[in-house]
């Protein structure tokens, strides 16, 4: 038997089977995978910490190393987890102004929507993408060093998308919150 917390930060009694969930158990149950509270709690410290070591995992939901290993590799598996990135700050490598394409095709017939997503996840510079529901079929994000340079992205590369009818654009003023803290 193995203590954890609840959810009033009480040590409860947990048995090694419950600690060691198989990655088969999550993989192999319909749509997402059933995530308990420690399953969370570890999802919510990876995405504030996404360098911690298991050992700090496991410290901060009350498990030991291995057990924390046992559910990280578990969560990987079922998809919970989809990888691990830097987080850079495009400001310092001068990109200091995040733009918003608003992004209308000429329609939206399979082969269209697929030509254009083939070739947004070929282009430079594009933060994200995001098929729509609603007035126009894509918002696209990207950050770029000034006007100047989304000129040049504008016409060099967003303008040349396969099936663009339209492209709205708004500049940010300033970046309140990106990510999660």
């Amino acid at each position: 038997m193995r203590t954890k917390r609840d959810k009033n930060s009480t040590l409860v009694q947990e048995s090694s089977a419950t600690v060691a969930k198989s990655a088969t158990e999550y993989a192999s149950s319909p749509g997402a995978p059933d995530l308990d509270e420690l399953d969370e709690a570890i999802l919510h410290h990876l995405e504030r910490h996404g360098r911690a070591t298991n050992y700090e995992v496991g410290e901060a939901v009350g498990l030991s190393p291995s057990a924390a290993s046992r559910r990280i590799q578990a969560l990987e598996t079922a998809g919970a987890i989809r990888g691990y990135r830097a987080q850079i700050d495009d400001r310092l490598l001068g990109k200091r102004m995040t733009v918003f394409i608003r992004v209308t095709l000429e329609r939206q017939s399979a082969p269209v929507l697929a030509a254009f997503e083939a070739a947004i996840r070929k282009s430079k510079g594009i933060v994200s993408c995001h098929l729509m529901a609603g007035q126009y079929d894509y918002m696209v994000v990207v950050r770029v060093a000034g006007i100047d340079d989304y000129g040049r992205l504008h016409q060099n590369e967003l303008s040349r998308l396969p099936g663009v009818t339209r492209l709205e654009t708004s500049f940010a003023l300033r970046d309140v919150l990106e990510g999660k803290p």
